[in-house]
């Protein structure tokens, strides 16, 4: 689902906006009070003076760009719910998807997401990836009130070259499992939702979900077919959150050095723009669920495989 990028993305950079997703974050239901929401502190300050769309939506900056990172494998599971039978914190991703010169929904758009599990493992990937207990310190630090992008937890110091899940090239799969993978069709107003679980982390990248916006193929028996793939992200959580998540189990049992947001070499400190999530959880209980949200502003018109950043 790639193709050779051409000239194009250089053209009309100042027209392309993003509509952030304003009021988008939706409390589980029965949560009551104490929800914690988060959000970027700069994402206001981020924003262009583009007008209003009509429905109470102001229009922003593209969406970032990112690496595909090594471990991306074709969309092949067309599936809501991506859990199967990993253990972690239940996450409800809900994405929307614009054209980012229009400002309107992009409809029939494949969305891919993948992540690794709570403890740093990628399907597929099982016997390369870095996660699991060992090495380092587990996080530690106060989340209450922090800012949402607080440098706490265990410093990390200089990632290592070729960080898995961020830059370096594809690998081949060794290994035939597919938990936490999807991939679903936005609807007639450009939404998608997943259920997944929140991610770990693992030594050389801060939390983090990949994606993949694809347009102009079609499903088929085997999954989604053609087009070409005009967004690769990725999207990122608010150390408060990542700090809450390693008090419950199994993410209270890593010992493996963690990054933090402010650390991560991938992440371009944009807030939503560079695609930081809004999250929502009820404090003290986030084990019961978290609710992440977020609008992609993509060019359906361009292709963006994350393979030559």
């Amino acid at each position: 689902m790639t193709e050779n990028q051409g000239p194009a993305h250089k053209k009309n950079l100042t027209r392309r906006r993003v509509i952030l997703a304003g009021g988008a974050v939706v409390a589980a239901a029965g949560v009551g009070a104490g929800v914690v929401a988060t959000a970027s502190a700069d994402e206001e300050s981020s924003a262009s003076s583009g007008g209003a769309t009509g429905q109470g939506e102001a229009c922003y900056r593209l969406t970032s760009e990112t690496t595909e990172g090594p471990y991306y494998i074709d969309a092949d599971k067309i599936r809501k719910d991506i859990t199967e039978d990993k253990e972690g914190i239940p996450l409800t991703l809900r994405l929307k998807v614009i054209d980012s010169g229009t400002c309107k929904p992009l409809k029939k758009a494949a969305v891919d997401i993948w992540h690794c599990d709570a403890l740093g493992i990628y399907s597929g990937y099982e016997s390369m990836s870095q996660g699991g207990p060992g090495g380092g310190t587990p996080p530690s630090g106060s989340p209450s009130g922090a800012p949402a992008e607080a440098p706490s937890g265990a410093p990390t110091g200089t990632p290592p070259s070729g960080a898995p899940g961020g830059g370096g090239g594809h690998s081949e799969p060794t290994d035939d499992e597919r938990y936490l993978r999807g991939t679903q069709l936005t609807d007639q107003h450009g939404y998608v939702e997943f259920t997944t679980i929140f991610p770990g982390w693992y030594q050389g990248r801060a939390v983090h979900i990949h994606t993949k916006v694809h347009v102009g193929g079609k499903m088929t028996e085997a999954g989604y077919e053609g087009g070409h793939t005009c967004h690769t992200g990725q999207f990122f959580f608010a150390e408060s959150a990542v700090l809450d998540s390693a008090k419950e189990q199994p993410y209270s049992t890593s010992t493996t050095t963690r990054t933090t947001l402010t650390e991560d070499t991938i992440y371009d400190r944009s807030g939503v723009t560079g695609g930081l999530l809004k999250l929502s959880y009820r404090k003290g209980r986030m084990a019961r669920g978290v609710i992440g949200s977020i609008t992609m502003g993509v060019d359906p018109d361009e292709t963006h495989d994350g393979t030559g950043l």
